[in-house]
C-alpha cells in the first residue's frame, strides 16, 4: 500500500493581514511550510490560493465564492478575530472546508475599549484634548458626568457584551442588555424584553451583534430617535449595523451627546494617510478608530494561538472542534491506526454505505465517529492500516463523497 497522507511539510498555509508572528511561529515549528502577507491584489491572491492549503485572514480580506473556487487544494480556513463574516461559509461547508475563528481571545480588549470610551465620551476628553493641542483653554463641567449609576444598554450579550456587562458594573454602571437568543445574565444585569425599550431608558448604548442580514443597519434613524436624549452611541461590532449618515444627524442635532465608533460600512484596505471619509468626521464628542477593537498585544497573541492550535488539531487529528460552518467533532489518536476523515453530502444511508465499503475489505475499525448539520455530514474513523488505502480510493469514488483524506 502506498503513503495515503500528505507530506506535512508540503502543506503550505498562507496569512494574511499582519497575523500575530506567535501563529507562525507555532505552526512552522510543526512542521509546516508558512507564506505571510499584508495583503494581495485579487489576481494574485487567486494565484496564490490555487496552491495554498490553509488559509488564515483577520477582517479585511474577502474569502467568498468566487475566489474559494479557486482554492481547489483547501483544507479549512481560520479568521484571526471574532467575526467570520468575510468567508462565505455555506460555500465552504459545502466543499468540505470547515472555518474557525477565535470567539474569546479578544473579548476582553474590545471591552476595555468601550469602557475607557465610555468615560472619555461622559466627560467630553476628546473635545478637550483637541482644543489643547490647538492652544485653547476651555475649561467646564457643563455636559460632563461621572459613569456611576448611569445605565448601559448592551445590545447582543455575547462573548464580548458579557465581558463588558462585568467590567460596567464595577465602575458602578447600572447594565441591562437586549439579545434575540436566550442569556444567562451576569452579575446584576437585567435583560430588556424589546430593543426599543433598552434604547428609551440607557445612557449609553454599546452594540455588540454579527454582521448578518438582519442586523444590516439595524441603528438608523427610527433608532437613533429612540435613544434617550442626551445618550451616547458606542458601536465596536460590525460597521454594516448602523447608518452612519442618520448618526451624524443625531449628533449635529443635539439629541445624541456623542459617539464612539470602531467599525465603519466601508473600511481602508491598507494603512495610510487620507484614505478614510466618514460622515461622522467633524461631528461633536466623536470618537472614531480604525477597527482596533482586539487590536493589543495580548489579544492578538492569543488569537494566533487559538486558530494556529485549531489549525494543527484539524490537519493533525481531524478535530473540528470550534469550527463555525461544520459539525463539531474530536477524537483521540488510536496507536497504529489509520484514521479515515470523511466529509459528505448529508443524505440518508451514508452511514450504512460507509460502514458496508469499510465491510467489504474486512476492516477492523477501532473508533468512529460521526457529526451531521443540515447540508454536510462528517465523519472520523480509525482503522487498520493495511486497508485505508483502498478505504480512501472506495470513498472518492462515492457520490456522496465531498473530501476525504487519511491520516496515517
Amino acid at each position: 500500500m502506498t503513503a495515503t497522507s500528505y507530506p506535512k511539510g508540503k502543506i503550505k498555509i498562507l496569512l494574511m493581514e499582519n497575523v500575530h508572528q506567535v501563529a507562525v511561529d507555532e505552526l512552522r515549528k510543526d512542521g509546516f511550510s508558512v507564506t505571510c502577507a499584508e495583503s494581495m491584489p485579487m489576481e494574485a491572491l487567486i494565484e496564490e490560493m490555487k496552491t495554498t492549503h490553509v488559509v488564515g485572514i483577520r477582517s479585511k480580506t474577502p474569502m467568498d465564492a468566487e475566489l474559494l473556487k479557486h482554492a481547489s487544494k483547501l483544507l479549512c480556513v481560520g479568521c484571526f478575530c471574532i467575526g467570520t463574516d468575510r468567508v462565505d461559509l455555506p460555500w465552504a461547508a459545502a466543499h468540505g472546508i470547515p472555518v474557525f475563528n477565535a470567539p474569546f481571545s479578544n473579548t476582553r480588549s474590545v471591552a476595555e475599549l468601550v469602557i475607557c470610551e465610555i468615560i472619555a465620551l461622559s466627560r467630553g476628553l476628546i473635545d478637550r484634548s483637541t482644543e489643547c493641542h490647538r492652544g485653547a483653554w476651555f475649561k467646564v463641567a457643563k455636559g460632563c458626568y461621572e459613569v456611576r449609576g448611569k445605565q448601559l444598554g448592551i445590545v447582543g450579550y455575547g462573548h464580548v457584551g458579557m465581558q463588558l456587562s462585568i467590567l460596567a458594573e464595577n465602575i458602578g454602571l447600572k447594565v441591562k442588555f437586549y439579545d434575540v437568543s436566550a442569556k444567562l445574565n451576569l452579575g446584576n444585569a437585567e435583560y430588556c424584553e424589546t430593543l426599543d425599550e433598552l434604547l428609551a431608558e440607557s445612557d449609553y448604548i454599546s452594540v455588540h451583534v454579527p454582521r448578518t442580514d438582519s442586523t444590516r443597519n439595524m441603528f438608523a434613524a427610527p433608532q437613533f430617535a429612540m435613544m434617550k436624549p442626551g445618550s451616547f452611541f458606542i458601536n465596536a461590532a460590525r460597521g454594516e449595523v448602523m447608518d452612519p449618515h442618520a448618526l451624524a444627524a443625531a449628533l449635529k442635532s443635539g439629541h445624541l451627546q456623542g459617539c464612539a465608533v470602531d467599525v465603519y460600512p466601508t473600511e481602508p484596505a491598507k494603512n495610510a494617510e487620507g484614505v478614510f471619509t466618514s460622515p461622522l468626521q467633524g461631528c461633536p464628542n466623536t470618537i472614531l478608530t480604525p477597527h482596533i477593537g482586539g487590536s493589543t498585544i495580548e489579544a492578538q497573541r492569543a488569537i494566533g494561538l487559538e486558530v494556529a492550535n485549531a489549525f494543527k488539531a484539524f490537519i493533525n487529528t481531524g478535530a473540528t472542534t470550534g469550527a463555525v460552518n461544520f459539525p463539531n467533532l474530536e477524537l483521540p489518536l488510536k496507536p497504529g491506526a489509520h484514521r479515515i476523515l470523511n466529509m459528505h453530502k448529508n443524505v440518508p444511508g451514508v452511514l450504512s454505505k460507509i460502514n458496508n465499503l469499510l465491510h467489504s475489505v474486512d476492516a477492523n475499525v477501532t473508533a468512529q465517529l460521526l457529526g451531521t448539520d443540515e447540508n454536510i455530514g462528517y465523519v472520523i474513523i480509525d482503522v487498520n492500516k493495511e486497508v485505508s488505502g483502498d478505504v480512501l480510493s472506495m470513498l472518492q469514488k462515492e457520490s456522496f463523497d465531498v473530501k476525504t483524506r487519511v491520516l496515517i
